[in-house]
């Protein structure tokens, strides 16, 4: 076992502390990784504010990219000095999504089995099974996805979580492609990620949605070319404007609370497309027409990491990244310090961040 420093949440709302932890050494099936760099995520921040659910104290971090440092017994396809992307969706094989052939909605991914602990033996409850705010970290083998070490390990862990959930919204949940029109609603990092995969992805056009002037223009750096302030104009109707009349082909909620939701809903095209990968708190409430959900058709869909499989997409959009097709390194706004993850959050709920990045 090894004692390293880590970000821990100890209750509801609190401030968080840098404490040492004992990180265990691998048993089967599992792998220590020696964290080099690792996003500061929205939930992270939900974790720490009790949103995601009470099971304190939280080993926070799980945007993450490192090197493993040892593998347990029965890792074959995992070596010592692999540079891995951490991820959350370590699919089992077995379940009945994977025997359909959809792993990337595997319904019992695998986490470590062994607890990290604080120093007097405490369990930690690692952020999705990842608990990356730490100079070392323990997680099954499946959760390392390994890509090309050229890399930034700031810029390819961000493919982790919130960049891959947005690109993944519009590619992979929303099938965008050549000749469409996208609107995003919400130009955070999984907003703006939302927009990047749209871009590459050939569509006509891509409308940002904001009430932040400064999303707004970050937007445009990902591909967007046009922006609607929602803050001074009505949404659907600008989008509609922009689009000939019609409403977008895609939609993409990336706010996730009812008001951006029902815009979405109407701003897109007959036969189009909602995508909701913002995330909802649990006292949220939607009501619709259900004449409006049958008489407009298309598809209203929710998108939970992207619906992505590591495995194949990590690889190809580090290569993307690499070969310059894909702006990664935009996501990046600050790299900091363990010790300035607090700090960063506030930040990022100010809107003041795309992406604060931990780097040991």
């Amino acid at each position: 076992m090894t004692e390293v420093r880590g970000v821990v949440a100890t209750g509801k709302g609190k401030p968080v502390e840098v404490t040492t932890i004992i990180v265990p050494d691998p048993g089967p099936g599992e792998a220590v990784v020696r964290v080099q760099a690792c996003g500061v995520c929205h939930t992270d921040l939900h974790y720490r504010e009790g949103g995601i659910n009470d099971e304190f104290p939280f080993l926070l971090g799980h945007e993450a990219a490192g090197v493993v440092e040892s593998v347990g017994a029965g890792v074959v396809d995992l070596e010592p000095g692999d540079f891995v992307v951490l991820n959350w969706r370590a699919v089992c094989g077995v379940c009945r999504a994977c025997r359909r052939g959809r792993p990337q909605y595997c319904f019992d991914t695998h986490n470590a089995a062994q607890p990290m602990t604080l120093l007097d033996g405490t369990a930690l409850s690692p952020a999705l099974g990842i608990g990356a705010f730490a100079e070392k970290t323990l997680v099954h083998a499946g959760q390392c996805t390994k890509v090309d070490p050229a890399a930034r390990p700031a810029v390819a862990g961000l493919l982790g979580c919130g960049v891959m959930a947005g690109i993944g919204a519009a590619v992979n949940t929303g099938g965008a492609g050549p000749g469409d029109s996208v609107a995003v609603i919400g130009c955070g990092g999984v907003g703006d990620g939302a927009i990047a995969g749209a871009s590459f992805a050939g569509a006509r056009r891509i409308i940002a949605v904001d009430k932040d002037p400064a999303k707004l223009a970050w937007a445009e750096e990902f591909g967007a070319t046009h922006t609607v302030n929602a803050a001074e104009v009505d949404t659907v109707a600008a989008v509609r404007e922009l689009t000939d009349g019609f409403g977008a082909d895609l939609v993409i909620d990336a706010v996730g609370v009812p008001a951006t939701y029902e815009q979405a809903f109407y701003a897109r095209d007959l036969a189009g497309t909602v995508v909701l990968v913002g995330v909802p708190t649990p006292e949220m409430k939607l009501e619709l027409p259900l004449l409006e959900v049958f008489g407009r058709g298309g598809a209203l869909k929710s998108s939970w990491y992207g619906d992505c499989l590591p495995s194949r997409d990590f690889p190809m959009l580090v290569e993307m990244y690499l070969q310059g097709r894909l702006p990664l390194e935009k996501f990046v706004t600050e790299e900091i310090s363990l010790d300035q993850v607090e700090s960063a959050f506030t930040k990022m709920h100010d809107g003041e961040v795309l992406r604060s990045v931990v780097v040991f």
